[in-house]
């Protein structure tokens, strides 16, 4: 009962951070100049400024943001996002190919990450001060340091101009079949990997030797366990705890998007939508996707909470 009360809670708490962050985005967006009806008539010189009048009065347009904003929020109370202007169709249409299209980049990235910077993070603890430690660090130090657009230009610049293999972006040609998006994924991928790599690798290596020192390690040993129980059958288990955090974190981004590396590759994901319709003036979309992308790192935290619960037996012990 512990563990589903606190869950509850957290849910509870989520859904009140929901409604606080449409109350602050939506207001934002109010205190912006111009609104989508100044849009259409910069857009289209037939338009009076008679018409300006009347397509406000329709659209509500008129009245304070505060109540726009209590009207929107009825609708999605009633499964309606509402209808997005700039790609003349309902948000949730508009926003499925690219919520799909950005699950699938962030994903393949995280899965890549985390395959090769928990191994090389695992092996440099087991070594401090090694060649192998020496070359761990200086790769995460390179990772870091080097900007994602930049990185991207240059896989870009070699595999794509230089080499030939592979294509510079977009998805164009990717509806073929599973081979090409594979081959438009290859670059966005290995472009977020390389970035997210230093940093796993530094965390886990930090982990790792912070288990190191504990009594039940040593326990462990004077009990003898193999070298490889030890590390991966106590020391790993707890040492991922912290790793859980980060990776909760991430979550978010699986359905929010990397507006960098989307925009340098093409790939049409949530982190260009949310751009477009932010500057674009489209309230129903902005508002769904960074609400959606809110929703998403809230559930991630919330999932974190529930691996701490089945990583560390004094978390279950507490609930």
């Amino acid at each position: 009962m512990g563990m589903i009360s606190a869950g509850a809670a957290r849910l509870l708490q989520s859904l009140a951070v929901l409604l606080v962050m449409s109350f602050v985005v939506y207001g934002l967006m109010g205190l912006m100049p111009g609104d989508p009806i100044d849009l259409m008539i910069a857009g289209d010189p037939h338009l009076t400024a008679a018409d300006a009048v009347r397509l406000k009065l329709l659209y509500g347009l008129d009245r304070p943001w505060t109540e726009r904003w209590l009207r929107w929020l009825l609708q999605v109370l009633h499964g309606e996002l509402g209808y997005s202007r700039l790609y003349a169709r309902p948000v949730l249409a508009a926003m499925l190919p690219a919520m799909l299209n950005t699950a699938t980049l962030m994903a393949a990235s995280l899965v890549v990450t985390l395959a090769v910077a928990l191994p090389l993070g695992i092996a440099a603890s087991l070594r401090p001060g090694s060649l192998l430690d020496g070359a761990v660090n200086l790769l995460a130090f390179a990772s870091v340091s080097l900007p994602v657009f930049w990185l991207g230009l240059m896989l870009i610049v070699v595999f794509a101009v230089t080499l030939a293999w592979l294509p510079a972006g977009g998805m164009a040609e990717a509806t073929a079949g599973g081979a090409g998006v594979l081959a438009h994924l290859v670059l966005p991928v290995g472009a977020l990997a390389l970035a997210g790599i230093g940093q796993y690798a530094r965390h886990m290596r930090a982990a790792m030797m912070a288990e190191a020192g504990h009594d039940y390690i040593r326990t462990a040993k004077a009990k003898g366990c193999s070298p490889w129980r030890v590390v991966l059958g106590h020391q790993l288990r707890n040492a991922l705890i912290p790793i859980t955090t980060i990776v909760a974190l991430e979550v978010g981004g699986l359905f929010s998007g990397a507006l960098i590396t989307e925009t340098v590759f093409a790939w049409p994901g949530m982190g260009r939508l949310i751009y477009d319709s932010v500057m674009g003036n489209d309230f129903n979309l902005a508002l769904s996707g960074l609400l959606l992308a809110t929703a998403v790192t809230l559930l991630g935290s919330i999932l974190a909470d529930l691996a701490y619960w089945r990583l560390d037996p004094r978390v279950r012990r507490r609930s």
